[in-house]
């Protein structure tokens, strides 16, 4: 199995360095992303107020055609960037038709700051939020598009492509489906990619006129913070409420008067003046993907054979763990981390950090996430590391 691991030195590679199995929550950077970040300080030192014109003319369009690359999008001018998925959800929110109250459908089981922030909406009755139970895995499908036909003017349909809380894959069957049976055309249907992005190959191109997509950098495109961006189907939300100047860029001409121009293509969805270092990053881990020819496929391949040799020597291994708390039984329908349901979950958590062994739990579940920069001997320390307890 080929290893990757001497490209994380300063990371995972550096003395007393944790032996680390959270790629799903902080993904390590690799060395590449060190030279990136230095790029950016002196760009911004030697070129001043200019810096702008070397992120707009070189920096952004990069990154859009990796996005694109990646998720096969027809146009790379459809990708827009933000700090975070928050500042993108709430942009969404206020591009919708849906005022003074949201219709959303979602699911119980997306990421913190989305449920938060429906719920705070809520409490003041600017959102009617219906959530669908993720479990029974098998049925979430079905169970999804039947509350999907219960109304035809939701203003929102929201949901994960793998769900942080279970690793559950949607198949992209499965979320054709779903998008089939949206009745109302101005419904925004919105697919959290960030589970999946650069995770598990994905290809956009048969529902990119239909979806947004939503994922960003901090996983496994291993770029850091500041890297999210958004996918954004044409003649959907072209005039969001929440709005920057960067949002005018795009534009053909500015408006006369006090008329809010927008751009045409992505970029409607802009905010304002941003830390673009993250940007540089992605574009450092994406270069280097290339070159090293390890594409989303190859990449999946290596985390899954990992996957199954640790539920395989877990079953020979007296530990705290077994194959039956797995939530997602077969590691083929799972992204790149096993969650496994246990009320010890808190306390091998802490337990394995004790023992400079990084993995995190979510409740009752514990999540064991894989990367590149693992290899057996590695599976070995943590199956060591587990009978300790």
């Amino acid at each position: 199995m080929a290893n990757f691991k001497s490209h994380f030195a300063q990371s995972i590679g550096r003395p007393g360095a944790p032996l680390h199995f959270a790629a799903h929550s902080h993904h390590p950077w690799p060395d590449v992303t060190f030279a990136a970040q230095q790029q950016y300080w002196s760009d911004a030192a030697e070129l001043l107020d200019r810096k702008w014109e070397k992120i707009f003319g070189e920096v952004i369009p990069r990154a859009q055609a990796h996005v694109a690359r990646h998720l096969n999008l027809p146009d790379p001018r459809t990708v827009v960037f933000a700090p975070n998925t928050h500042s993108l959800l709430v942009r969404l929110l206020s591009a919708t038709h849906g005022l003074p109250k949201h219709n959303v459908l979602a699911t119980d089981s997306e990421f913190h700051s989305f449920t938060r922030q429906m719920n705070r909406l809520a409490e003041d009755e600017l959102v009617n939020i219906v959530r669908v139970a993720v479990e029974p895995l098998a049925t979430f499908k079905d169970r999804f598009i039947a509350e999907l036909k219960q109304r035809d003017d939701w203003d929102m349909v929201w949901f994960s492509h793998v769900f942080f809380n279970s690793g559950l894959v949607l198949s992209l069957d499965d979320v054709k489906e779903i998008l089939a049976a949206i009745e109302w055309r101005g419904t925004f249907a919105v697919i959290d990619g960030y589970h999946a992005f650069m995770a598990r190959p994905t290809d956009l191109s048969d529902i990119a006129s239909r979806v947004f997509y939503i994922a960003g950098g901090y996983k496994y495109a291993m770029a850091g913070e500041g890297a999210c961006f958004m996918h954004c189907p044409p003649g959907y939300g072209e005039r969001p409420r929440d709005t920057g100047w960067y949002a005018e860029f795009g534009a053909l001409e500015n408006a006369r008067g006090d008329t809010v121009a927008y751009g045409t293509d992505a970029s409607r969805f802009s905010g304002a003046t941003f830390d673009p270092s993250g940007l540089y990053r992605f574009n450092a881990v994406t270069d280097w993907l290339e070159a090293q020819s390890l594409t989303v496929a190859a990449m999946d391949d290596i985390c899954t054979r990992l996957q199954h040799l640790f539920i395989e020597k877990l079953g020979a291994a007296q530990t705290k763990l077994n194959a039956r708390q797995l939530v997602v039984k077969d590691p083929a329908q799972c992204g790149r981390f096993l969650t496994f349901e246990t009320k010890d979950a808190a306390r091998i958590d802490e337990a394995l950090a004790a023992r400079n062994v990084v993995v995190d739990h979510r409740g009752d579940r514990l999540r064991v996430g894989f990367g590149i920069y693992q290899d057996e001997e590695d599976v070995a320390r943590l199956l060591d590391a587990l009978k300790t307890i």
